[in-house]
């Protein structure tokens, strides 16, 4: 077995290891910060450093190719980006950081892994193995107030893992019940011959409701506002963006199993894309605490990625996967800020951004840029990520799709720019200024620079997805 190919996954075992050691000791926190921030540099350059590479590990079962590592790779900056200006994790308790940072590095060892799986139980061991850690990061928070509402977000995420694991495995049984093997080579051309079968759609149809999930796409959704509600802010932070880019990973290799032509998945990924959009954008108006806002925005942008793949196409695989990374960019900012003006850890509402312009113009600048990018405001990366859905669609000729995108965007300015009207024309009151450290400021002009870059120069990054995509088809 060539282990080069392992390269990043070995770097985060080894840091899984290490951070275990660390935990069993008492007045670590400060360390295990420090290692999992040098674990996750040292899984980019691992990554980078196999990036042209390709083959098969574990018999098969494993595959590295361009389309897994560019994956890999905006993982681990994500886990990177949200380590750095997470590190201090206010509302978590010193004796449990180093735990804290251990489930970190489980979840992303997880999902890393995720992307590279071609084969059905291997799979499901690396999405349960990121679950599991996820579950536990959730209630690893400080109670305020005497509500355990930690304790009530991952109740509700445990409840609905474990019903989308049931009804992913349901899929499963049916996929290897049709075609007799575990592995996607072997199904693919199995499940095209069989299409017309009643049963294949089904299986191919329960095994992405249990992947959608992990997308908070509907109708497994529910979950989502309360978990970014009752989460800490580093832990919303890395549920927002990271996993989602995961589930898109996965998604893309199940339809490419599917009939390009299959009129009936393409009416059930329309509906699932359109209920999104609109419950996600409407409920998010309405909503006070921010952190609830975001988890009902995040159900939209679900909605959006789901656009591009109902056009069963590699143009609509395409501009989903760029989709999903240009939100893992914009919304690392947004908690970047969030986790500065929180002083000690807790929730904030809107009305806490009131004046951020005079407490800390840096900090409402980065929001502020944040914010329109995740509208969809030229020149930034939301706009253009948008723009390629809509054409993907529109190439599929599906007119009214793209109309209820266009809608959607529209309800989606008005309370992501409303948290910028407050920032700049609301009085900043007795409210105290925000301290922005060195480390962050560099890290969200660093960010804003990716996000004008993606929507300004995107077509690096548009050719490696288009090569990767391409390899698969």
């Amino acid at each position: 077995m060539n282990l080069v190919l392992f390269a990043p996954e070995l770097v985060l075992i080894i840091a899984v290891l290490v951070l275990f050691v660390i935990s069993l000791g008492t007045g670590r926190d400060r360390l295990a910060a420090t290692s999992t921030i040098i674990a996750g540099l040292a899984a980019l350059a691992a990554c980078a450093a196999t990036f042209s590479l390709q083959g098969d590990l574990f018999y098969h079962a494993y595959r590295i190719d361009l389309f897994s590592q560019i994956f890999k790779f905006f993982i681990l900056a994500g886990l990177t980006g949200i380590t750095l200006f997470g590190q201090r994790l206010k509302d978590i308790r010193n004796d449990i950081r180093p735990e804290y940072f251990l489930f970190l590095l489980l979840a992303t060892l997880g999902l890393v892994m995720l992307v590279s799986c071609v084969e059905l139980i291997s799979l499901l061991v690396s999405l349960e193995l990121s679950s599991f850690a996820i579950y536990l990061l959730i209630p690893l928070r400080c109670e305020r107030g005497g509500l355990r509402m930690q304790m009530e977000s991952a109740a509700k995420y445990v409840i609905f893992g474990v019903l989308a694991t049931g009804i992913m495995l349901f899929g499963m049984s049916y996929l290897f019940g049709l075609t007799g093997s575990t592995y996607f080579a072997d199904i693919a051309p199995i499940l095209l011959e069989r299409w017309a079968e009643p049963l294949a759609v089904a299986a191919i149809v329960l095994t992405l409701l249990g992947l959608l999930f992990k997308l908070a796409a509907f109708p497994m959704h529910l979950w989502a506002p309360d978990v970014y509600q009752g989460a800490s802010n580093e832990t919303t932070a890395y549920i927002t963006g990271v996993p989602k880019a995961a589930a898109v990973a996965v998604i893309i290799r199940f339809l490419l199993m599917a009939d390009s032509t299959a009129h009936e998945l393409v009416i059930f990924l329309t509906f699932i894309a359109v209920v999104s959009m609109f419950f996600g954008n409407i409920v998010a108006i309405v909503q006070k605490d921010l952190k609830r806002m975001f988890g009902y925005s995040a159900i939209a942008h679900a909605g959006y990625i789901t656009v591009g793949f109902v056009t069963l196409q590699g143009s609509g695989f395409s501009a989903a996967t760029f989709y999903a990374f240009a939100y893992l960019v914009m919304s690392l900012p947004v908690f970047l800020v969030i986790c500065q003006v929180s002083a000690q850890g807790e929730n904030l509402v809107i009305d806490d951004f009131a004046g951020l312009h005079e407490r800390s113009p840096a900090a409402a600048l980065i929001m502020g840029l944040s914010l329109f990018a995740l509208a969809g405001i030229p020149p930034f990366a939301g706009f253009f990520a948008k723009l390629l859905l809509m054409t993907a669609a529109l190439d599929r000729g599906l007119v009214l799709l793209v109309v209820m995108m266009a809608i959607n965007s529209a309800i989606g300015v008005y309370y992501y720019l409303n948290v910028v009207r407050v920032m700049y024309f609301e009085k900043a009151a007795e409210r105290e200024p925000v301290p922005f450290r060195t480390l962050p400021l560099s890290l969200g002009i660093i960010l804003l620079l990716a996000i004008s870059a993606l929507g300004i120069a995107p077509r690096y990054l548009m050719d490696a997805i288009a090569t990767a995509i391409q390899g698969l088809l």
